[in-house]
């Protein structure tokens, strides 16, 4: 493995480095500013208002602990106005690491069943996507997820508001699956997924990150996946890794996420280095960064440490993220075009 820090002069290309961003969730990309405003907002909840004290906070012994303080700044969110607010500021952090492009999962059952109108919900994302691409240039797109914890129930709310004509927000390309995989068996979701697909949507579900790869075969053959969050297990099965690579299906890889949630032991052993080698289409994201202390910045420096990257490498793997996108084929040509002229001209000094 690779060892030492990523060169300064790499920190700066990342950091102007055009990108799309594929795996990250709406309420987990809240910062400690728009979690502490939010807590203030509704101080019954114990999520501390200090963003200081948000960073033990936010220190998880294991999943089973992420889902719980998860879901308590999940609860944070209980109006319209703090749906547009978290949004619009995800967007603005977003803009400020390049992000030109982002597949922001969303769980609409989480809020709705807190007592938000569906509508007014919907409208809050809506607007809130449409003034950030307007004032900052990020264009946000949806992925609806069923919270697997919640079971059937929310799979059927998360289909109805995802497929029916009056509500689906017209940013929403996809339908995924998140949660515990742990005792969380993916084929009960096939209906669910089946009524999505037929609805235009694109299949998106978390797979093999705390189970093995039996979970991301299930979500393959019983889903109809198109891309895997995580995938973390598919190392462990050569059969599985050729089918991905074959099938171009990528995998939305975030290792310092893995590493917070204990599904990887220590960032050495990510096998990350096993899915490239394998031929598998890897795309770089931060899955809940506040949460995990990161940036999709930061994983991109941390990829190219375990990579071996250099500045060509970094480019290439930002154009992963731009083919697995569900970019039409104009934006994903002009920002796989911006990602070169960027590394050309780069490379030129």
């Amino acid at each position: 493995m690779p060892t030492g820090p990523v060169p300064r002069d790499l920190h700066h290309f990342i950091a102007g480095l055009p990108k799309a961003e594929l795996h990250v969730h709406h309420v987990g990309s809240a910062s400690p500013r728009i979690v502490s405003e939010l807590a203030a907002r509704h101080p019954d909840s114990k999520v501390p208002t200090d963003p200081e004290a948000l960073v033990d906070y936010f220190t998880f012994t294991d999943f089973a602990h992420f889902i719980e303080v998860y879901l308590s700044v999940v609860d944070l969110i209980r109006t319209p106005e703090d749906v547009r607010l978290l949004t619009y500021e995800v967007a603005r952090d977003m803009a400020r690491q390049q992000i030109r492009y982002a597949e922001l999962t969303v769980t609409p059952f989480s809020s709705t069943r807190r007592g938000i109108d569906e509508s007014a919900f919907m409208a809050a994302i809506e607007d809130a996507r449409k003034a950030a691409e307007a004032d900052f240039g990020t264009v946000l797109r949806w992925c609806f997820d069923i919270p697997g914890e919640a079971g059937l129930e929310a799979a059927e709310e998360t289909t109805r508001l995802a497929t029916t004509d009056k509500l689906r927000p017209e940013g929403l390309v996809s339908f995924g699956l998140g949660g515990p995989e742990v005792g969380v068996a993916r084929p009960q979701f096939k209906p669910y997924f089946d009524r999505a697909i037929a609805a235009g949507l694109r299949s998106v579900p978390h797979a093999g990150e705390t189970t093995g790869p039996g979970t991301v075969w299930d979500a393959l053959t019983e889903l109809r996946a198109e891309r895997i969050g995580h995938g973390t297990s598919s190392a462990e099965d050569p059969k599985l890794l050729a089918h991905l690579a074959e099938h171009g299906i990528a995998l939305e890889v975030c290792p310092t996420s893995n590493i917070a949630t204990r599904a990887v032991r220590k960032l050495d052993e990510h096998p990350i280095k096993e899915f490239v080698r394998a031929g598998v289409l890897v795309t770089i994201n931060s899955d809940d960064p506040p949460m995990f202390g990161t940036d999709l910045n930061n994983e991109y420096a941390v990829a190219a440490r375990l990579l071996d990257l250099d500045e060509q490498g970094l480019a290439a793997l930002a154009k992963n993220a731009v083919e697995a996108s569900f970019l039409d084929p104009v934006g994903k040509a002009k920002l796989a075009g911006e990602i070169d002229t960027y590394t050309a001209a780069w490379l030129a000094n």
